[in-house]
Protein backbone atom coordinates (compact mmCIF):
# COMPACT_ATOMS: atom_id res chain seq x y z
CA UNK A 1 0.00 0.00 0.00
CA UNK A 2 1.56 3.35 -1.06
CA UNK A 3 1.91 6.05 1.58
CA UNK A 4 -1.18 8.41 0.05
CA UNK A 5 -3.41 5.17 0.36
CA UNK A 6 -2.43 4.73 3.82
CA UNK A 7 -3.21 8.35 4.61
CA UNK A 8 -6.36 8.11 2.99
CA UNK A 9 -7.23 5.07 4.97
CA UNK A 10 -6.15 6.48 7.72
CA UNK A 11 -8.09 9.54 7.44
CA UNK A 12 -11.57 7.79 6.21
CA UNK A 13 -11.44 5.60 9.35
CA UNK A 14 -10.89 8.77 11.54
CA UNK A 15 -13.68 9.73 9.82
CA UNK A 16 -16.20 7.30 10.37
CA UNK A 17 -15.27 7.07 14.12
CA UNK A 18 -15.75 10.60 14.76
CA UNK A 19 -18.62 10.69 12.87
CA UNK A 20 -20.14 7.39 14.60
CA UNK A 21 -18.75 9.31 18.03
CA UNK A 22 -21.20 12.39 17.27
CA UNK A 23 -24.16 9.84 16.55
CA UNK A 24 -23.47 8.39 19.70
CA UNK A 25 -23.27 11.90 21.67
CA UNK A 26 -26.84 13.09 19.86
CA UNK A 27 -28.65 9.75 21.27
CA UNK A 28 -27.69 10.64 24.75
CA UNK A 29 -26.53 14.44 25.05
CA UNK A 30 -30.29 15.50 25.94
CA UNK A 31 -30.25 12.83 28.74
CA UNK A 32 -31.67 13.92 32.55
CA UNK A 33 -29.61 11.92 35.11
CA UNK A 34 -32.46 9.12 35.71
CA UNK A 35 -32.01 8.25 32.01
CA UNK A 36 -28.23 7.77 32.39
CA UNK A 37 -29.01 5.88 35.56
CA UNK A 38 -31.44 3.25 34.03
CA UNK A 39 -30.28 0.14 32.94
CA UNK A 40 -28.80 -0.43 29.41
CA UNK A 41 -31.02 -2.92 27.48
CA UNK A 42 -30.77 -6.44 28.62
CA UNK A 43 -27.40 -5.62 30.76
CA UNK A 44 -26.94 -5.52 34.55
CA UNK A 45 -24.70 -2.17 33.72
CA UNK A 46 -26.29 1.43 33.76
CA UNK A 47 -26.39 3.27 30.82
CA UNK A 48 -23.71 5.52 32.52
CA UNK A 49 -21.51 2.72 33.28
CA UNK A 50 -21.44 1.66 29.75
CA UNK A 51 -20.24 5.02 27.97
CA UNK A 52 -17.92 5.65 31.10
CA UNK A 53 -16.41 2.13 30.15
CA UNK A 54 -16.13 3.13 26.72
CA UNK A 55 -14.27 6.24 27.52
CA UNK A 56 -12.21 4.38 29.40
CA UNK A 57 -11.56 1.61 26.29
CA UNK A 58 -10.75 4.74 23.81
CA UNK A 59 -8.72 6.24 26.63
CA UNK A 60 -6.79 2.99 26.55
CA UNK A 61 -6.11 2.81 23.28
CA UNK A 62 -5.30 6.58 22.90
CA UNK A 63 -2.41 6.04 25.58
CA UNK A 64 -1.03 2.87 23.69
CA UNK A 65 -1.07 4.85 20.51
CA UNK A 66 1.12 7.82 22.42
CA UNK A 67 3.17 5.36 23.93
CA UNK A 68 2.05 6.46 27.46
CA UNK A 69 0.59 4.09 30.43
CA UNK A 70 -2.85 3.67 30.70
CA UNK A 71 -4.46 6.21 33.53
CA UNK A 72 -7.96 5.58 34.91
CA UNK A 73 -10.39 8.14 33.77
CA UNK A 74 -12.20 9.98 36.53
CA UNK A 75 -15.49 9.02 36.99
CA UNK A 76 -17.66 12.05 37.98
CA UNK A 77 -20.53 12.33 39.66
CA UNK A 78 -22.22 14.36 36.94
CA UNK A 79 -23.41 11.81 34.38
CA UNK A 80 -23.64 15.16 31.98
CA UNK A 81 -20.22 15.22 31.50
CA UNK A 82 -20.01 11.88 30.07
CA UNK A 83 -20.19 13.28 25.86
CA UNK A 84 -17.30 15.73 26.72
CA UNK A 85 -15.34 13.29 27.93
CA UNK A 86 -16.11 10.77 24.96
CA UNK A 87 -15.34 13.39 22.78
CA UNK A 88 -11.68 14.44 24.42
CA UNK A 89 -10.55 10.64 24.27
CA UNK A 90 -11.62 10.50 20.72
CA UNK A 91 -9.87 13.42 19.68
CA UNK A 92 -6.77 11.97 21.37
CA UNK A 93 -7.14 8.93 19.89
CA UNK A 94 -7.89 10.28 16.51
CA UNK A 95 -4.20 12.55 17.05
CA UNK A 96 -2.59 9.72 17.99
CA UNK A 97 -3.21 6.73 16.59
CA UNK A 98 -1.86 5.60 12.83
CA UNK A 99 -3.42 2.33 12.55
CA UNK A 100 -6.53 2.69 10.20
CA UNK A 101 -7.53 -1.06 12.12
CA UNK A 102 -7.50 0.42 15.55
CA UNK A 103 -9.73 3.35 14.46
CA UNK A 104 -12.36 1.00 12.66
CA UNK A 105 -12.41 -1.59 15.96
CA UNK A 106 -13.12 1.23 18.43
CA UNK A 107 -15.73 2.68 15.69
CA UNK A 108 -17.39 -0.87 15.81
CA UNK A 109 -17.02 -0.64 20.03
CA UNK A 110 -18.47 2.98 20.02
CA UNK A 111 -21.92 1.72 17.25
CA UNK A 112 -21.97 -1.66 19.56
CA UNK A 113 -22.38 0.40 22.73
CA UNK A 114 -24.62 3.05 21.30
CA UNK A 115 -26.64 0.26 19.86
CA UNK A 116 -26.61 -0.99 23.64
CA UNK A 117 -28.01 2.02 24.96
Amino acid sequence: MSVGNASRDLEASAAALTLEVERLIRQVAHWTPARWSARAEGGTASRAELVHALVQRIADRAADAEGEPRRRVPRLDNDLVLPDQLRVVTADLVRAERSPQVLDATTADVSATRHAL
